[in-house]
Formats: C-alpha cells, structure tokens, sequence
C-alpha cells in the first residue's frame, strides 16, 4: 500500500530537487480518523502505528487494525456517555499510548480534542475548563494529577465528566475496562472539513492563554512537515520528543507521520536522560528523529554515542534557534546533519531545511510552498534582503490548509493577529539572497524556555497574589542549556524586605499554582520598574539590564 499521502497532495520540485509547489485536494467530508486511520487498517491491518516503550522496561505495539479497533470502541463508549459531535474534551494523558485511539476516537465521533500537559496547576485547569467550556476530561491514572484535576472539576462552571486510563480513581471512570463490550466497528458520522477539530492552548504577553482552534484539514497541513522535513519513511519508525499535550505532538507523533506510512515511537519519561533516549533509538532502529534545541544541547554536553545514531536516516528540530557549535558537534559525532524549521502552535511547518535542499547552518530554511510566507515591517511593506521582518501569512487568495481558523471566543486576539487577510505570526527573521530564513526575536515579549512557550503575564498574575509583591515583570534570560530562564523582577510591599528565604518563598508560591515550567527560575528585587510615561513597563529596559550584567 502506498502511503496515503500521495493520495490527498500533488508536489512539484524544481530542476535542482527543492520543494517547489504543494497542493491538497480532499472532500468536504474528510476525516483523518475514517479516511487514514481505518483506511490504513483495511489494507495493512498488521501495519505498525505505535511502538511504545518506557523507562521501566514496558513495552506495547499497536498496530492499524488496533488503533481502528480501539477508537472504534471508545467512541461508541463516549457517545453513550452522552459526548457529542462539537463537544470539547481535555485530554491530560502525558506520553500514554492511550492517547492515540482516544484521540481517534474523538475525531470518529466529531467531538473535539483539547489536548494539555499534566504540568498544568489546578488553577491551569480551571482556566481551561472554564473559556474552552469543556465536557469530559481524559487523564493519566496519576493521583496528584487526577487530585488537581478533580479539584479544578468541582471550582469550574462547567462540571465535567472525568475519566482516566490504566487505573481507578475516586470520582473519576476508568475507562480502559469499558470499551470491550463495545462494537469494534463505528458507523461513519458525518462531518465537515471546516467543523472544529483540535484546540490547543498557546499563550500571548497580553492575557491568559488563547484557544487556538484547527479545522479537519489540519493534518493535511503536517504532510509537508512529516515527509519533506522530517523525511519520514514508509515502514519506517519516527521519534519525536514531545508530550501529548503540545503542539508539537501533532507535528511529529500521528498526523503526518501516519498519513507517510510510518510508525511512531513514543517513549515515556519523567526526565529526560540523553543515554536512555540514545538507548531508545539503538534498540527500536528508529529511523527518524526530531527534538527540541534544549535536547540537542544536552546530547552535546553529555555526550553523543555514533552506534545510537547508526539506524537513524534524518534528525530535525524546531522551537527555538540552535547554535551552530551544537550542529557542527552532532554532525562530528554521528554524520547527520540537523535540519531545522519554524512553525507555531497556529500552523505546521511554515519554514525549513526541506529533503531535496542543501541545508545553512543558523537558518531556519526556506519557506513551505504551501504557505505564502512574507517579511513585513511594523506598517506592513515587505523588507529587503537582509533586513528584518515579521514572518507573516499572506492568505488574502489561498486559506492555507494547517494555519488555524483563529482563537476561540478572542475576538481582539483574532483581530490583532489576523489584520486585512494577512496572519501576523508575531515572530521576526530575516532572509538572505539565496532565500534561506534566519530567526531574530519575538515582537511581543513571549519567553521561549526549553521549547516551551510562557507568557510573562501568567506568571506575573500569579506572583502579584503573593502578600509582598506590589508589582513585577517577568523577562527571559539567556541560557546556554535551555535557551532563556524565566526571570522575575519584583518590587515589594513596604514591610517586605529582599532575602534567599523570600526568593524561594516566591518560587514555592509560583509553582503550587502554575506549571513548573513557567515558574521564575531566577527572581530579583527592585525598589521600581522602569516605565513609560503611560505607566507600562519598559521590558526592553529590563532584558538590556540583564544583557549588561
């Protein structure tokens, strides 16, 4: 069988072999569940999707026929339970292989995912529960987990239903020994490719967290990103590192790696180890590999074995720039080079070092051809070669396949990023003569640390509940290992006085209610902050501070 992408795409190279044209052509009614998922599993039924395996020494291949079978299941289970085609579902499932037939199952059954990471505070929760008006939560059978996430349940407006994998909980459905009385077959429900498909959280400066919503078509768009990027192979077996609750699983863990024929290995950890994670690659021969900078750096500083690599084909990487001195390490010790790209959490692969092209060190690639990608200055004229710009969207003739539909209930955030037909991306580069694309900073002030995107308004709207913060502003800092650190400058109420034991009072309050990951890693004490004459608080000044000390 060949592998379906060849089925809903048409691509065109040029006369050197760069990715030249991509075009999608699909029915009103498609469906990933039905047309890729059980489609694969009528033809190859025995055909790898999943290889999973963690730190404990489990392991579990599911393949097509189980995947199909299994959603099949769950989602007649679900709809019995009252979940509906348009209803939201949280799914907090960390790297559980479960995750995939649920998902599945969600699509089957036109209900839409609202995947999270279980770092999230109960507050987390609550927010999420509450703006994406959530029906069920599906979760991990940890107890802390499920302790906040009950808690979230019973403070939300909406009340949902809660459910868990792998174990029981207390006020929460086990829904693992549920699905075998179910029928292994569902009966298509209808859809539309324009009906709302997956939600993901993402988060801005300016407020809480934005509802990004994707369409049907959404995993069309990962087509380029699995086979022309992260050259995935037919029958092959692809690695990205990345938990379900990310964007990034979308990107490297089902859409386009399934449509492309391959498997997807999913390796479960707390923390990350790069000797267990090259133990990973060696004993499944993945052939694939994709993974944050942060994990590339920390390969470089422990050590990169050549024999972990040796089945490996291509490696790829996005999220933040990677230095040059961790590329030309990587490729002394394993001969492969690292191809990296640019997307966000609103779109797939909007730039990158394609299969086909000769790769820059430092840049990001060329655009996607599927995206009509363009560098704006701040009155929206493009720039010269060399100059820097806004990343922006074009989609004034094409809605391209992959770019969200907007953000939710925000009408101001959708208004200010999608201005006149043009998607602002909120990201700058520039482009050199050969058109190779060099990321430079945000425009906002969102902080990018360890690939995770924080919004310095979260955390500063946690702090400012501490008793002795009158105020604070939250920058990056740069950092060799994980790209910037979250840092806080505070101002105290009078009656406070800066010590250690306040600092870690600080981090301790910060991480009892947002996720460890945006929590202040470095916390400072300041009588004011600078400030226009407005009132607003000058970030630049703060970041130029700390680039000087």
């Amino acid at each position: 069988m060949k592998p379906l992408f060849q089925k809903f795409s048409e691509t065109t190279f040029d006369e050197s072999g760069h990715l030249k044209g991509f075009q999608l052509h699909y029915g009103e009614n498609f469906n990933f569940a039905y047309d890729v998922v059980d489609a694969i599993a009528d033809e190859e039924p025995q055909k790898r999707a999943v290889q999973f395996c963690d730190e404990q020494g489990n392991e579990k291949k599911l393949t097509f026929s189980d995947i199909s079978r299994l959603s099949s299941q769950a989602g007649s289970f679900l709809l019995k339970q009252g979940i509906q085609k348009g209803d939201r579902v949280l799914l907090i499932l960390k790297r559980h292989y479960e995750y995939w037939y649920l998902v599945t199952a969600l699509h089957k059954i036109g209900a839409v995912a609202v995947p999270a990471t279980y770092m999230l505070q109960t507050n987390d929760i609550i927010y999420r529960l509450n703006s994406a008006n959530i029906k069920a939560v599906i979760c991990a059978e940890d107890e802390d987990l499920c302790g906040r996430i009950f808690e979230a349940s019973e403070q939300s407006h909406t009340k949902p239903m809660l459910y868990t994998v792998r174990a029981e909980r207390k006020g929460f459905v086990w829904i693992d020994d549920k699905l075998s009385a179910e029928p292994e077959r569902l009966t298509r429900i209808p859809n539309h490719v324009n009906d709302e498909f997956l939600i993901y959280f993402t988060s801005g400066t300016t407020g809480n967290p934005k509802m990004t919503i994707h369409n049907y078509a959404y995993p069309l768009g990962h087509i380029v990103t699995a086979e022309y990027w992260q050259c995935v192979r037919n029958d092959g077996l692809h690695l990205s590192v990345a938990d379900t609750g990310w964007a990034k699983c979308s990107w490297g863990k089902i859409y386009g790696q399934w449509l492309c024929g391959s498997a997807v290995m999913v390796y479960e950890f707390e923390h990350f180890n790069s000797e267990q994670m090259m133990q990973v690659l060696e004993k499944y021969q993945v052939t694939t590999f994709c993974a944050p900078p942060t994990l590339f750096r920390m390969m470089a500083k422990n050590g990169i074995r050549r024999e972990a690599f040796a089945s490996v084909r291509h490696v790829s990487t996005a999220g933040e720039a990677l230095q040059e001195e961790i590329i030309r390490l990587f490729h002394e010790a394993t001969g492969l080079e690292i191809m990296a790209g640019f997307g966000q959490t609103e779109t797939t692969l909007m730039i990158g070092n394609f299969a086909g092209s000769r790769p820059k060190r430092g840049s990001m690639g060329k655009p996607n051809p599927h995206f009509n990608v363009l560098l704006l200055d701040a009155e929206g004229n493009p720039v010269k070669t060399g100059e820097t710009g806004e990343i922006c969207i074009d989609t004034r003739e094409h809605m391209p396949e992959g770019l969200c539909m907007g953000y939710g209930n925000n009408k101001d955030a959708t208004a200010r990023f999608w201005k006149d037909g043009i998607f602002h991306t909120g990201d700058t580069a520039w482009k050199d003569k050969e058109g190779y694309y060099y990321y430079v900073s945000r425009t906002d002030d969102i902080i990018k640390s360890s690939g995770y995107r924080i919004g310095p308004f979260e955390v500063e709207s946690v702090l400012i509940q501490h008793p002795a913060v009158l105020e604070c502003a939250v920058t990056g800092v740069p950092d060799s290992e994980r790209g910037y650190l979250v840092k806080a400058t505070v101002v105290l109420k009078d009656g406070f006085q800066p010590s250690e034991d306040l600092k870690s009072e600080l981090q301790e309050f910060s991480n009892e209610r947002i996720a460890h990951y945006k929590c202040p890693k470095i916390i400072a004490f300041a009588d004011a902050l600078p400030k226009t004459h407005s009132g607003k608080i000058c970030y630049h000044i703060l970041r130029e501070r700390d680039a000087e000390s």
